[in-house]
């Protein structure tokens, strides 16, 4: 049974590089992928699920959908911050929802979701969440 009042979430500044702006000045759209790639490495520094514990348990957690909704570019020289929030699921897999805000006005520029399931070192998919996996919805009061 999901506990869907907690609420984990992680708020994580990004710094746009000119070498992510394309020649029109804003951000080329692959970029932004890196930009989520970055608040999932924080998400799971903050709630101990980062990549690592994964390797240790002999599990891959691949993206097999990301969904993208580009509200307004971002350009050189900013610094939003990507807010990344954990979506609850009984199904084995890993769900998470994106912002990315410009703290100067609160204005949203992206809203994306990504979802990621499981597969052991042979690369067979796991139609079960691993156990490390429950284990750590359990810590965080979502089972």
């Amino acid at each position: 049974m999901n506990n869907d009042s907690i609420i984990l979430s992680v708020d994580k500044q990004i710094e746009i590089r000119f070498s992510e702006v394309d020649m029109m000045g804003v951000v080329w759209h692959g970029s932004y992928a890196k930009y989520l790639e970055d608040a999932r490495e924080a998400f799971g520094a903050k709630y101990g699920l980062s990549y690592t514990k994964y390797i240790v348990e002999y599990t891959f957690a691949p993206i097999v959908e990301l969904n993208i909704s580009y509200k307004r570019p971002l350009k050189y020289g900013m610094r939003p911050f990507v807010r990344i929030t954990y979506r609850p699921t009984d199904a084995a897999k890993i769900i998470f929802d994106y912002e990315i805000i410009n703290p100067d006005d609160g204005e949203v520029y992206l809203k994306a979701t990504s979802v990621q399931v499981f597969m052991d070192r042979y690369y067979n998919l796991l139609w079960e969440s691993p156990a490390f996996y429950n284990d750590w919805k359990r810590q965080m009061g979502l089972l």
